[in-house]
């Protein structure tokens, strides 16, 4: 394991008594193992509830099509694994950022909001917002982060209007659609596969 921190509410700012500890992580394969006619897995469950890590690799071509949880991994604030390579990781996040973000945002919600008429639950939409929201930030600006406003729990706690929370989620995905900013059009990958090859290297 060379990355391992929590996502989710508790890393978002947005967790109450009842929200899980959802756990995400990284870990290296050694490179011969590779050599083999059974390779090793591209993610792992576990140990803990709520636990999942990737294998370096399959992270990395989540993280170049801008797999929202897979950058979140690399910012969150509470980390509880980070090795030299971790940290490397970590460093490598301008080189994944690209407008592959405009449709990753966009369709890691929109399934979601399809349903907000039937069956989206209060605590499902409030994620919709906030996620379009780190989209659309991250479109203008060129920079990741997950801090969200407490005031988002007006959506989960029913203070604020569903139609009028459902709208928010509508307009922001329209906004998300049309934002301009500072990112490339393409991750670069170059960068990216050269870290992953030096890695591979040391793993021998």
């Amino acid at each position: 394991m060379i990355l391992e921190a929590v996502i989710g509410s508790h890393a978002y700012g947005l967790a109450t008594s009842s929200s899980d500890v959802d756990r995400r992580g990284v870990f290296v394969a050694p490179t011969e193992a590779f050599w083999c006619l059974e390779k090793p897995p591209t993610s792992v469950e576990g140990p803990s509830p709520e636990q999942l890590s990737w294998e370096v690799e399959h992270f990395c071509k989540l993280a170049l099509k801008s797999n929202p949880t897979v950058l979140e991994t690399l910012v969150s604030p509470l980390v509880s694994v980070c090795t030299p390579l971790g940290e490397e990781l970590r460093e490598l996040l301008p080189a994944f950022l690209s407008r592959y973000a405009v449709r990753a945002y966009t369709r890691a919600t929109e399934m979601q909001l399809s349903r907000a008429g039937r069956n989206l639950k209060p605590k499902q939409l409030m994620h919709v917002v906030r996620l379009r929201l780190l989209g659309l930030h991250l479109v203008r600006m060129g920079e990741l982060s997950i801090a969200a406003d407490r005031s988002l729990l007006q959506i989960r706690d029913g203070s604020m209007p569903w139609d009028d929370a459902v709208a928010w989620a509508h307009r922001l995905g329209d906004e998300l659609a049309e934002a301009d900013g500072p990112l490339p059009e393409e991750p670069d990958r170059a960068r990216v596969e050269d870290w992953l090859v030096s890695v591979r290297r040391r793993m021998l």
